[in-house]
Protein backbone atom coordinates (compact mmCIF):
# COMPACT_ATOMS: atom_id res chain seq x y z
CA UNK A 1 0.00 0.00 0.00
CA UNK A 2 1.53 3.50 -0.96
CA UNK A 3 2.23 5.39 2.44
CA UNK A 4 0.23 8.17 2.59
CA UNK A 5 2.78 10.65 3.31
CA UNK A 6 5.38 10.04 0.85
CA UNK A 7 2.79 9.94 -1.78
CA UNK A 8 1.47 13.90 -0.68
CA UNK A 9 5.32 14.93 -1.44
CA UNK A 10 5.56 12.91 -4.05
CA UNK A 11 2.14 14.66 -5.94
CA UNK A 12 3.17 18.14 -4.69
CA UNK A 13 6.93 17.21 -6.52
CA UNK A 14 4.82 16.72 -9.96
CA UNK A 15 2.93 19.24 -9.64
CA UNK A 16 5.94 21.54 -8.90
CA UNK A 17 7.37 20.29 -11.91
CA UNK A 18 4.27 20.98 -14.01
CA UNK A 19 4.08 24.26 -13.01
CA UNK A 20 7.45 25.40 -12.91
CA UNK A 21 9.46 23.26 -15.25
CA UNK A 22 6.97 22.13 -17.94
CA UNK A 23 4.32 24.93 -18.56
CA UNK A 24 5.49 27.72 -21.20
CA UNK A 25 5.41 31.12 -19.67
CA UNK A 26 5.96 33.39 -22.68
CA UNK A 27 3.67 34.11 -24.87
CA UNK A 28 6.35 33.28 -28.15
CA UNK A 29 8.40 30.04 -28.01
CA UNK A 30 11.85 30.17 -26.49
CA UNK A 31 13.52 27.02 -25.49
CA UNK A 32 11.16 24.50 -27.54
CA UNK A 33 11.55 22.96 -31.01
CA UNK A 34 7.82 22.89 -32.19
CA UNK A 35 8.94 19.99 -34.67
CA UNK A 36 5.26 19.64 -35.96
CA UNK A 37 4.86 23.27 -36.58
CA UNK A 38 1.92 24.02 -34.70
CA UNK A 39 0.76 27.95 -35.16
CA UNK A 40 -0.75 29.28 -32.01
CA UNK A 41 -0.90 32.80 -31.53
CA UNK A 42 -0.45 32.65 -27.70
CA UNK A 43 1.54 29.93 -26.11
CA UNK A 44 1.75 31.08 -22.51
CA UNK A 45 0.16 28.47 -20.05
CA UNK A 46 1.02 25.54 -22.32
CA UNK A 47 2.51 22.53 -21.10
CA UNK A 48 5.89 21.15 -23.25
CA UNK A 49 5.13 17.62 -23.42
CA UNK A 50 8.20 16.00 -24.62
CA UNK A 51 11.77 16.41 -23.56
CA UNK A 52 14.33 14.38 -24.67
CA UNK A 53 16.81 13.35 -21.86
CA UNK A 54 19.97 13.02 -24.32
CA UNK A 55 19.27 15.75 -26.15
CA UNK A 56 18.20 18.18 -23.23
CA UNK A 57 15.54 19.34 -25.82
CA UNK A 58 12.03 20.34 -25.41
CA UNK A 59 9.12 19.57 -28.21
CA UNK A 60 5.31 19.36 -28.34
CA UNK A 61 3.10 17.08 -29.37
CA UNK A 62 -0.61 18.16 -28.72
CA UNK A 63 -0.50 20.74 -26.63
CA UNK A 64 -3.91 21.63 -26.14
CA UNK A 65 -5.11 18.21 -24.67
CA UNK A 66 -2.28 17.65 -23.12
CA UNK A 67 -2.71 21.44 -20.80
CA UNK A 68 -6.22 20.64 -20.43
CA UNK A 69 -5.39 17.08 -18.91
CA UNK A 70 -3.12 19.35 -16.92
CA UNK A 71 -5.67 21.68 -15.39
CA UNK A 72 -7.57 18.70 -14.20
CA UNK A 73 -4.37 17.23 -12.18
CA UNK A 74 -3.48 21.22 -11.24
CA UNK A 75 -7.06 21.38 -9.97
CA UNK A 76 -7.35 17.87 -8.22
CA UNK A 77 -4.24 18.98 -6.36
CA UNK A 78 -4.70 22.25 -5.36
CA UNK A 79 -8.06 20.73 -3.61
CA UNK A 80 -6.72 17.84 -2.13
CA UNK A 81 -3.49 19.05 -1.34
CA UNK A 82 -3.52 22.72 0.11
CA UNK A 83 -1.53 24.00 -2.56
CA UNK A 84 -2.80 27.16 -4.10
CA UNK A 85 0.07 27.97 -6.68
CA UNK A 86 -1.39 25.30 -8.84
CA UNK A 87 -4.98 27.31 -9.27
CA UNK A 88 -2.81 30.17 -11.33
CA UNK A 89 -1.07 27.85 -13.56
CA UNK A 90 -4.21 25.44 -14.34
CA UNK A 91 -5.73 29.30 -14.89
CA UNK A 92 -2.77 29.79 -17.21
CA UNK A 93 -3.47 26.90 -19.04
CA UNK A 94 -7.51 27.67 -19.85
CA UNK A 95 -6.02 30.99 -21.06
CA UNK A 96 -3.88 28.60 -23.61
CA UNK A 97 -6.71 26.93 -24.67
CA UNK A 98 -9.26 29.36 -25.08
CA UNK A 99 -6.74 31.99 -26.66
CA UNK A 100 -6.53 29.37 -29.42
CA UNK A 101 -10.49 29.17 -29.83
CA UNK A 102 -12.29 30.68 -32.46
CA UNK A 103 -14.52 33.15 -30.73
CA UNK A 104 -16.47 34.98 -33.72
CA UNK A 105 -19.97 34.65 -33.81
CA UNK A 106 -20.12 35.50 -37.77
CA UNK A 107 -17.06 32.78 -38.75
CA UNK A 108 -18.65 29.48 -39.37
CA UNK A 109 -16.00 27.71 -36.98
CA UNK A 110 -17.29 29.75 -34.38
CA UNK A 111 -16.57 27.49 -31.17
CA UNK A 112 -13.45 25.45 -32.52
CA UNK A 113 -10.70 24.49 -30.25
CA UNK A 114 -7.98 24.21 -32.36
CA UNK A 115 -6.15 21.16 -30.44
CA UNK A 116 -3.63 20.18 -33.46
CA UNK A 117 -2.32 16.75 -32.97
CA UNK A 118 -1.23 14.70 -36.38
CA UNK A 119 -2.10 18.18 -38.50
CA UNK A 120 -0.25 21.37 -37.86
CA UNK A 121 -3.47 23.22 -39.36
CA UNK A 122 -6.63 20.44 -38.71
CA UNK A 123 -8.10 19.93 -35.21
CA UNK A 124 -8.24 16.64 -33.71
CA UNK A 125 -11.60 15.48 -32.42
CA UNK A 126 -10.46 13.63 -29.56
CA UNK A 127 -7.91 16.26 -28.73
CA UNK A 128 -10.61 18.67 -28.16
CA UNK A 129 -12.43 16.50 -26.10
CA UNK A 130 -9.79 15.47 -24.09
CA UNK A 131 -9.03 19.08 -23.41
CA UNK A 132 -12.79 20.07 -22.55
CA UNK A 133 -12.83 17.95 -18.88
CA UNK A 134 -10.40 20.69 -17.58
CA UNK A 135 -12.05 23.40 -18.77
CA UNK A 136 -15.26 21.82 -17.11
CA UNK A 137 -12.98 21.92 -14.12
CA UNK A 138 -12.71 25.44 -14.16
CA UNK A 139 -15.79 26.74 -15.08
CA UNK A 140 -17.43 25.08 -11.98
CA UNK A 141 -14.89 26.30 -9.83
CA UNK A 142 -15.33 30.37 -10.95
CA UNK A 143 -18.76 29.03 -11.74
CA UNK A 144 -18.00 30.83 -15.13
CA UNK A 145 -21.19 31.01 -17.46
CA UNK A 146 -18.45 32.45 -20.00
CA UNK A 147 -16.11 29.93 -19.91
CA UNK A 148 -19.27 27.54 -20.29
CA UNK A 149 -20.79 28.82 -23.11
CA UNK A 150 -16.96 28.51 -24.84
CA UNK A 151 -17.15 24.96 -23.93
CA UNK A 152 -20.69 24.35 -25.27
CA UNK A 153 -20.04 26.25 -28.46
CA UNK A 154 -17.01 23.57 -28.98
CA UNK A 155 -19.64 20.60 -28.54
CA UNK A 156 -21.94 22.08 -30.42
CA UNK A 157 -19.73 22.15 -33.32
CA UNK A 158 -18.32 19.12 -33.28
CA UNK A 159 -21.98 17.20 -32.96
CA UNK A 160 -22.95 19.61 -36.33
CA UNK A 161 -19.83 18.98 -37.96
CA UNK A 162 -18.14 15.90 -36.73
CA UNK A 163 -20.96 13.76 -35.55
CA UNK A 164 -21.78 10.50 -37.85
CA UNK A 165 -25.87 10.54 -37.15
CA UNK A 166 -27.24 6.64 -36.52
CA UNK A 167 -23.69 5.69 -35.71
CA UNK A 168 -22.31 6.44 -32.66
CA UNK A 169 -19.41 7.55 -34.59
CA UNK A 170 -17.30 10.97 -34.92
CA UNK A 171 -15.20 11.66 -37.60
CA UNK A 172 -12.18 12.43 -36.48
CA UNK A 173 -9.94 15.71 -38.10
CA UNK A 174 -11.84 18.69 -38.83
CA UNK A 175 -10.57 21.00 -42.05
CA UNK A 176 -11.06 24.47 -41.85
CA UNK A 177 -10.33 25.49 -44.83
CA UNK A 178 -13.89 23.49 -45.83
CA UNK A 179 -15.74 24.13 -42.45
CA UNK A 180 -16.11 20.37 -42.34
CA UNK A 181 -14.62 17.26 -41.65
CA UNK A 182 -11.59 15.57 -43.62
CA UNK A 183 -12.02 12.58 -45.86
CA UNK A 184 -11.08 10.41 -45.93
CA UNK A 185 -10.99 10.08 -42.31
CA UNK A 186 -7.16 9.33 -41.97
CA UNK A 187 -7.35 7.25 -38.83
CA UNK A 188 -8.34 3.26 -39.22
CA UNK A 189 -12.16 2.37 -38.22
CA UNK A 190 -13.63 -0.59 -38.60
CA UNK A 191 -15.63 -2.17 -41.34
CA UNK A 192 -14.13 1.52 -43.26
CA UNK A 193 -17.18 3.23 -41.35
CA UNK A 194 -14.99 6.25 -41.32
CA UNK A 195 -15.37 7.63 -37.48
CA UNK A 196 -15.08 6.47 -34.23
CA UNK A 197 -17.43 6.17 -31.07
CA UNK A 198 -15.08 8.74 -28.81
CA UNK A 199 -16.79 9.30 -25.63
CA UNK A 200 -13.37 10.82 -23.95
CA UNK A 201 -13.97 11.94 -20.23
CA UNK A 202 -17.96 11.60 -20.82
CA UNK A 203 -18.10 15.26 -22.31
CA UNK A 204 -21.08 14.71 -24.11
CA UNK A 205 -22.99 13.45 -21.04
CA UNK A 206 -21.54 16.37 -18.79
CA UNK A 207 -22.80 18.81 -21.67
CA UNK A 208 -26.28 16.95 -21.23
CA UNK A 209 -26.40 17.78 -17.45
CA UNK A 210 -25.17 21.47 -17.64
CA UNK A 211 -28.08 22.32 -20.37
CA UNK A 212 -30.47 19.89 -20.62
CA UNK A 213 -29.97 20.09 -24.37
CA UNK A 214 -31.08 15.96 -25.46
CA UNK A 215 -29.12 15.80 -28.52
CA UNK A 216 -25.61 15.55 -25.90
CA UNK A 217 -27.69 13.28 -24.21
CA UNK A 218 -28.51 11.54 -27.58
CA UNK A 219 -24.93 11.80 -28.65
CA UNK A 220 -23.41 9.67 -25.46
CA UNK A 221 -25.54 7.39 -25.30
CA UNK A 222 -25.33 6.54 -29.18
CA UNK A 223 -21.49 6.30 -28.88
CA UNK A 224 -21.55 4.54 -25.20
CA UNK A 225 -24.10 1.64 -27.09
CA UNK A 226 -21.56 1.59 -29.82
CA UNK A 227 -18.90 1.06 -27.35
CA UNK A 228 -20.63 -1.94 -25.78
CA UNK A 229 -21.61 -3.77 -29.35
CA UNK A 230 -17.99 -2.92 -30.95
CA UNK A 231 -15.29 -4.42 -28.53
CA UNK A 232 -12.70 -6.76 -29.99
CA UNK A 233 -11.37 -8.24 -27.85
CA UNK A 234 -13.91 -7.68 -24.41
CA UNK A 235 -13.16 -4.67 -23.05
CA UNK A 236 -11.56 -2.91 -25.83
CA UNK A 237 -11.64 -1.84 -29.54
CA UNK A 238 -8.67 -3.14 -31.56
CA UNK A 239 -10.28 -1.93 -34.66
CA UNK A 240 -10.24 1.74 -34.39
CA UNK A 241 -6.60 3.87 -33.87
CA UNK A 242 -4.68 3.73 -32.22
CA UNK A 243 -4.94 0.39 -31.67
CA UNK A 244 -4.46 -1.92 -34.70
CA UNK A 245 -5.76 -5.04 -34.96
CA UNK A 246 -4.30 -6.82 -37.88
CA UNK A 247 -1.10 -6.42 -35.86
CA UNK A 248 -3.10 -7.00 -32.62
CA UNK A 249 -1.50 -4.11 -30.91
CA UNK A 250 -2.99 -1.98 -28.07
CA UNK A 251 -2.61 1.71 -27.43
CA UNK A 252 -1.68 2.34 -23.19
CA UNK A 253 -4.09 4.78 -22.76
CA UNK A 254 -7.06 3.56 -25.65
CA UNK A 255 -8.97 1.09 -22.56
CA UNK A 256 -8.81 3.98 -20.14
CA UNK A 257 -10.16 6.57 -22.33
CA UNK A 258 -13.04 4.60 -24.03
CA UNK A 259 -14.15 2.54 -20.87
CA UNK A 260 -13.97 5.07 -17.89
CA UNK A 261 -16.74 7.12 -19.05
CA UNK A 262 -18.87 4.25 -19.36
CA UNK A 263 -19.03 4.21 -15.55
CA UNK A 264 -20.52 7.13 -15.72
CA UNK A 265 -22.61 6.19 -18.03
CA UNK A 266 -24.05 3.24 -15.92
CA UNK A 267 -24.29 5.70 -13.15
CA UNK A 268 -26.65 8.05 -15.02
CA UNK A 269 -28.72 5.34 -16.46
CA UNK A 270 -28.75 2.08 -14.32
CA UNK A 271 -28.05 -0.15 -17.20
CA UNK A 272 -25.59 -2.81 -15.89
CA UNK A 273 -24.24 -3.49 -19.64
CA UNK A 274 -21.93 -0.09 -19.07
CA UNK A 275 -20.25 -1.56 -16.11
CA UNK A 276 -19.98 -5.09 -17.42
CA UNK A 277 -17.74 -3.40 -20.02
CA UNK A 278 -16.12 -0.99 -18.26
CA UNK A 279 -15.05 -4.55 -15.73
CA UNK A 280 -13.77 -6.24 -18.61
CA UNK A 281 -11.65 -3.36 -19.60
CA UNK A 282 -10.22 -3.50 -15.59
CA UNK A 283 -9.78 -7.43 -16.18
CA UNK A 284 -7.83 -6.39 -20.06
CA UNK A 285 -5.38 -3.95 -18.05
CA UNK A 286 -4.78 -6.81 -15.32
CA UNK A 287 -3.50 -8.84 -18.37
CA UNK A 288 -1.80 -5.91 -20.10
CA UNK A 289 0.05 -4.50 -16.64
CA UNK A 290 3.51 -6.09 -15.72
CA UNK A 291 4.46 -7.88 -12.75
CA UNK A 292 5.42 -4.44 -11.04
CA UNK A 293 2.87 -2.43 -11.86
CA UNK A 294 4.42 -1.19 -15.24
CA UNK A 295 3.05 -0.91 -18.57
CA UNK A 296 4.77 -1.28 -22.17
CA UNK A 297 3.54 0.81 -25.04
CA UNK A 298 4.49 -2.32 -27.90
CA UNK A 299 1.59 -4.44 -26.12
CA UNK A 300 0.45 -7.21 -28.80
CA UNK A 301 -2.32 -9.98 -28.25
CA UNK A 302 -0.30 -12.92 -29.46
CA UNK A 303 -2.52 -14.70 -31.87
CA UNK A 304 -1.36 -18.44 -31.66
CA UNK A 305 -1.98 -18.32 -27.50
CA UNK A 306 -4.62 -15.47 -27.26
CA UNK A 307 -1.68 -14.29 -24.44
CA UNK A 308 -0.60 -10.59 -23.95
CA UNK A 309 2.87 -9.67 -24.71
CA UNK A 310 5.18 -6.92 -24.92
CA UNK A 311 7.89 -5.76 -26.54
CA UNK A 312 11.26 -5.12 -23.88
CA UNK A 313 11.20 -1.10 -24.44
CA UNK A 314 9.47 1.46 -25.06
CA UNK A 315 7.91 1.85 -21.49
CA UNK A 316 4.43 3.96 -21.28
CA UNK A 317 4.17 4.78 -17.46
CA UNK A 318 0.90 6.95 -18.25
CA UNK A 319 -0.90 3.42 -18.82
CA UNK A 320 -0.11 2.25 -15.38
CA UNK A 321 -1.54 5.84 -13.94
CA UNK A 322 -4.60 5.61 -16.24
CA UNK A 323 -5.19 1.92 -15.31
CA UNK A 324 -5.09 2.88 -11.60
CA UNK A 325 -7.69 5.59 -12.47
CA UNK A 326 -10.00 2.98 -13.92
CA UNK A 327 -9.56 0.24 -11.39
CA UNK A 328 -10.48 2.65 -8.92
CA UNK A 329 -13.75 3.81 -10.40
CA UNK A 330 -14.17 0.14 -10.23
CA UNK A 331 -13.40 -0.24 -6.70
CA UNK A 332 -16.06 2.20 -5.84
CA UNK A 333 -18.77 1.19 -7.95
CA UNK A 334 -18.28 -2.81 -7.43
CA UNK A 335 -16.71 -2.39 -4.00
CA UNK A 336 -14.19 -5.66 -4.79
CA UNK A 337 -11.19 -5.26 -3.67
CA UNK A 338 -9.16 -6.69 -6.44
CA UNK A 339 -9.68 -3.34 -7.77
CA UNK A 340 -7.90 -1.39 -5.32
CA UNK A 341 -5.20 -3.57 -4.84
CA UNK A 342 -4.39 -4.02 -8.69
CA UNK A 343 -4.63 0.75 -8.14
CA UNK A 344 -1.84 0.30 -5.32
CA UNK A 345 0.20 -1.61 -7.59
CA UNK A 346 0.26 0.41 -10.51
CA UNK A 347 0.92 3.87 -8.42
CA UNK A 348 3.31 1.89 -6.59
CA UNK A 349 5.00 1.51 -9.89
CA UNK A 350 4.93 5.40 -10.84
CA UNK A 351 5.95 6.86 -7.79
CA UNK A 352 9.24 4.46 -7.88
CA UNK A 353 9.32 6.46 -12.05
CA UNK A 354 10.08 10.07 -10.16
CA UNK A 355 13.25 11.61 -10.66
CA UNK A 356 13.75 13.43 -7.45
CA UNK A 357 17.52 13.55 -7.01
CA UNK A 358 18.79 14.97 -10.46
CA UNK A 359 21.65 17.19 -12.55
CA UNK A 360 19.16 18.20 -14.75
CA UNK A 361 16.96 20.23 -13.45
CA UNK A 362 14.20 19.99 -16.14
CA UNK A 363 13.99 16.40 -14.95
CA UNK A 364 13.15 17.03 -10.74
CA UNK A 365 9.88 16.10 -9.66
CA UNK A 366 8.81 14.73 -13.33
CA UNK A 367 7.64 11.11 -14.24
CA UNK A 368 9.69 8.47 -16.44
CA UNK A 369 7.35 8.09 -19.07
CA UNK A 370 9.35 5.96 -21.68
CA UNK A 371 12.56 4.09 -21.99
CA UNK A 372 13.75 3.19 -25.57
CA UNK A 373 15.83 0.85 -26.92
CA UNK A 374 19.44 1.15 -27.30
CA UNK A 375 20.70 2.87 -30.59
CA UNK A 376 24.48 1.90 -29.98
CA UNK A 377 25.61 4.87 -28.26
CA UNK A 378 26.02 5.64 -24.32
CA UNK A 379 23.00 8.64 -25.13
CA UNK A 380 20.38 8.16 -22.36
CA UNK A 381 17.71 6.30 -23.33
CA UNK A 382 15.22 8.56 -21.16
CA UNK A 383 12.45 10.13 -22.64
CA UNK A 384 9.67 12.38 -21.13
CA UNK A 385 6.50 13.13 -21.57
CA UNK A 386 4.03 15.42 -19.37
CA UNK A 387 1.21 12.55 -19.37
CA UNK A 388 3.00 10.51 -17.43
CA UNK A 389 3.48 13.45 -14.74
CA UNK A 390 -0.06 14.33 -15.74
CA UNK A 391 -2.09 11.06 -14.97
CA UNK A 392 0.09 10.29 -12.12
CA UNK A 393 -1.13 13.31 -10.22
CA UNK A 394 -4.75 12.51 -10.94
CA UNK A 395 -4.41 8.79 -9.78
CA UNK A 396 -1.94 9.80 -6.63
CA UNK A 397 -4.64 12.39 -5.86
CA UNK A 398 -7.82 10.26 -6.37
CA UNK A 399 -5.85 7.49 -4.39
CA UNK A 400 -5.08 9.47 -1.22
CA UNK A 401 -8.90 11.36 -1.27
CA UNK A 402 -10.34 7.56 -1.99
CA UNK A 403 -8.34 6.05 0.87
CA UNK A 404 -6.80 8.29 2.59
CA UNK A 405 -8.63 11.29 3.13
CA UNK A 406 -7.27 14.73 2.11
CA UNK A 407 -3.91 16.07 3.18
CA UNK A 408 -2.54 19.53 4.11
CA UNK A 409 1.21 19.57 3.04
CA UNK A 410 3.80 22.35 2.64
CA UNK A 411 5.62 22.45 -0.29
CA UNK A 412 9.27 20.04 0.51
CA UNK A 413 12.87 19.80 -0.34
CA UNK A 414 13.76 17.67 -3.23
CA UNK A 415 16.01 16.00 -0.90
CA UNK A 416 13.37 14.80 1.38
CA UNK A 417 12.43 12.78 -1.36
CA UNK A 418 15.35 10.77 -2.39
CA UNK A 419 15.50 7.29 -2.57
CA UNK A 420 16.62 5.29 0.56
Amino acid sequence: MPDKSDLCKSALLACDWLVDTAQVKDNTLTIEKNSLDFKYASWAGAMRGEYSVADKSWDFFCPVWHTGQAIKALLTASDLLGEMKYLKAASDGVDFITANQVWDKSSPDHGLITAYEDFSDMPNTSAILECMDGLILQAEREDSEDLWQRIIAAGELMVDRLYMPGTGHFRDVYNPEIHSALLPNPYTTKNDIGGRPLLDDGIWLKLYIKTHDQKFLDVHMAVAEALVKEQNPPGNWADYAPCNAKAGCFHPRHTYWWSLPLIDTYAFTGRKEFLDVAIASGEFCLSAMRSDGGWIRGLYLDAGTGCLKTESFGHATSGSACAAILFMELFKHTDDPKWLQAAEKAISFCRRMQFTDTEDINLRGAILERVLPPDGTDRSPYHIRDLGTIFYIMAAAKYIDLVEGRCKMQPVEVSAMVER
